[in-house]
């Protein structure tokens, strides 16, 4: 699928963009070039010295900003597939400064459909997150807005081989800033504060995020929010997974927090279809495909009316031993309670 291409990934540095370089490498040996592009230097310097030059020759490296439509474009020059991943993804952050992130997540995504077309870009798959449905804070909403845009720039590629989807998962294990990370720094301290004990999550690894990306890639028509079937847990599952002799401390849902986490709405199921291990929110409008085109090319059916796919309602759940040995797989090989 990527073998003798040439792909870039906005946001390349973060925690997604790693994981998803060490896997065009181990599965496509013969891709052209992989382009890394970012703001950050030292975190790109980072990346060059686990990937040395003289060993990784496909791998190219960009700094510039999502904002900046002429230095994307011209970055995505020859490119055959772009991954976004770039956004501003902290809650608190974003309602603390809600303009920058609306230039980040809602005009770098218009920058990156914009470049795309300019360039005679093939496919074009971008991140979302649970938040985006039904936001309450303004990261959500403005990854939903983000969601819209992609869906919708397939209406405007005219006659151009171009197809544009999006991945929507929930809280990735052992990603930056993320809470499994936070508990085991704090669990030294005897205290593991808890925002709500009833409060539950999505959880997915980053292998499986990386997975998603690339069934997106080799299966999308265009217009299409994949979204994954994966377990929930309980926040304080997780706090006794890490330490079960630590004191549990409740200081309260942060501002622009949900107890629950959706991906599907209930009005979502209108237009969703099941693909099997995947949920496949199609476009409301769309003028190339149907919804018996989608369903027919991927092999799919309805959900039933009024489903809803819930972190809180969910049917798969992560156990605290389950969640103890995820943690040594995927966030720190040496951990022990």
């Amino acid at each position: 699928m990527l073998n003798n291409k040439t792909v870039l990934i906005t946001g390349g540095t973060g925690s997604f963009g790693k994981k998803f370089i060490e896997t065009i490498l181990e599965r496509y040996p013969k891709v052209k070039k992989i382009i890394i592009y970012s703001r950050d230097e030292l975190k790109q310097l980072v990346i060059k010295q686990k990937y040395p030059r003289y060993d990784f020759t496909q791998l190219r490296f960009f700094i510039g900003d999502v904002r900046d439509r002429a230095r994307l474009t011209q970055a995505c020059e020859g490119v055959d597939v772009i991954i976004h991943a770039a956004a501003i993804k902290q809650v608190d952050t974003a309602e603390y400064n809600p303009t920058e992130c609306i230039r980040t997540n809602i005009d770098g995504a218009e920058n990156v459909i914009h470049a795309a077309l300019s360039c005679g870009v093939q496919n074009v798959v971008a991140l979302s997150t649970d938040k985006a449905c039904a936001p309450i804070n303004l990261y959500g909403a403005t990854k939903l807005a983000s969601d819209k845009l992609f869906a919708a720039a397939n209406n405007i590629r005219g006659s151009k081989d171009i197809r544009f989807s999006v991945v929507r998962y929930g809280n990735v294990m052992g990603s930056r800033g993320s809470v499994i990370p936070f508990f085991i720094d704090r669990r030294k301290e005897g205290v593991l504060p808890v925002t709500h004990k009833d409060m539950t999550r999505f959880n997915i690894s980053l292998q499986d995020g990386v997975n998603l990306v690339m069934f997106a890639l080799d299966n999308h028509l265009g217009g299409e929010i994949f979204i994954p079937k994966i377990p929930s847990y309980k926040i304080i599952d997780v706090a006794t997974a890490v330490c079960p002799t630590c004191e549990i401390r409740e200081v309260g849902i942060r501002p622009g927090e949900k107890l629950h986490e959706e991906m599907i709405t209930d009005t979502d199921s209108l237009n969703t279809i099941d693909l099997g291990p995947y949920y496949v929110i199609l476009p409301s409008v769309s003028y190339t495909y149907s919804e018996e085109d989608y369903m027919k090319h991927h092999k799919a059916k309805k959900v039933p009316f009024g489903f809803k796919y819930n972190s809180g309602t969910n049917n798969k759940w992560e156990t605290v031993e389950g969640l103890r040995q995820l943690i040594v797989e995927h966030v720190d090989s040496t951990f022990e309670v």
